[in-house]
């Protein structure tokens, strides 16, 4: 629920509390009534069940570092932190020659005399230039 949800209820739930004294006699049985029966519909709550294969008490470690790793535990750790790292240099080698390449255009256009001489004097393509050549 969001908050204007939550104040809804909440405003809902206050202006029935206040009008509650005002209900006639055989609305308040028929509500008992209802109530009762919703509760003799409802199921009966289970127990929450752990499955603990030793006693264990908060704070208490003795086992959980001692055992020695076997080489499958280090390698699903190891595995994707290091395709991580290759994306992540991967994405950075690729964005590097994305701009290395926009520069080379950028400057290839000014070389080559292709840009009409408006393009010098416009401060926007000015701007663009240096934004573009960071």
């Amino acid at each position: 629920m969001n908050t204007k949800e939550l104040n809804f209820a909440y405003k809902v739930r206050h202006a029935l509390n206040e009008n509650l004294d005002n209900l006639p006699a055989s609305t308040n049985e028929r509500l008992a009534s209802a109530r009762n029966t919703a509760l003799s519909h409802k199921k009966k709550s289970m127990p929450a069940r752990a499955l603990a294969p030793q006693s264990t008490f908060a704070g208490h470690v003795d086992g959980l570092f001692s055992a020695p790793i076997s080489w499958i535990g280090r390698m699903s750790f190891a595995v994707p932190v290091i395709v991580l790292a290759a994306g992540l240099i991967g994405i950075y080698q690729f964005e590097q020659r994305r701009h290395i390449s926009d520069i080379a255009e950028i400057d290839a256009l000014v070389l080559s005399d292709e840009l009409p001489l408006s393009a010098y004097l416009d401060h926007g393509f000015n701007a663009y230039l240096a934004n573009r050549g960071e």
